[in-house]
């Protein structure tokens, strides 16, 4: 029962961290082998479409970019709920549903903004457990003019 709560804190710290675009704490809980990608599917063409895929060092360079993009600079509040977690041997495989909400620079009003489910894989062979890899399932497909900051 403590890993699994050393596991789901791991993936809530990873949410604090990118609403606070604390880039650098999210990548610190990244292995140093972290991939993320992002998806959607699309019943139009009835196939997965990738939006993103970037390993650790693209994540970096686009964080670093974030502040030439001309994007919505709303805060974007993460609301994870770990669903599964299956421990096998050095790695695990975890499940969460993800809501994203956005308040509003002009106003103060939040809505939501997106719903995804969060795939992640979590390494276990360290002092800490760390992210190898988050796979974004998106669900909402259109985020109008959006954030370039990750999920």
């Amino acid at each position: 029962m403590e890993r699994r709560q050393e596991i789901e804190e791991l993936v809530y710290r990873t949410c604090l961290a990118l609403d606070d675009r604390d880039f650098k704490a999210f990548l610190d809980l990244c292995d140093d082998g972290f991939r993320y990608k992002v998806t959607a599917y699309s019943p139009e063409i009835r196939k997965e479409m990738v939006w993103l895929d970037h390993d650790k060092k693209g994540m970096e360079t686009l964080f670093t970019q974030l502040p030439r993009h001309n994007s919505d600079h709303s805060p974007l509040t993460r609301h994870a709920t770990v669903y599964t977690v299956k421990v096998d041997g050095t790695q695990a495989e975890v499940v969460s549903a993800l809501q994203v909400f956005r308040t509003a620079l002009d106003g103060g009003a939040t809505e939501i903004y997106s719903v995804a489910r969060l795939i992640d894989t979590v390494k276990l062979d360290g002092s800490a457990p760390k992210l190898a890899q988050r796979v974004v399932k998106m669900e909402t497909r259109q985020l109008g003019f959006g954030s370039h900051v990750p999920f």
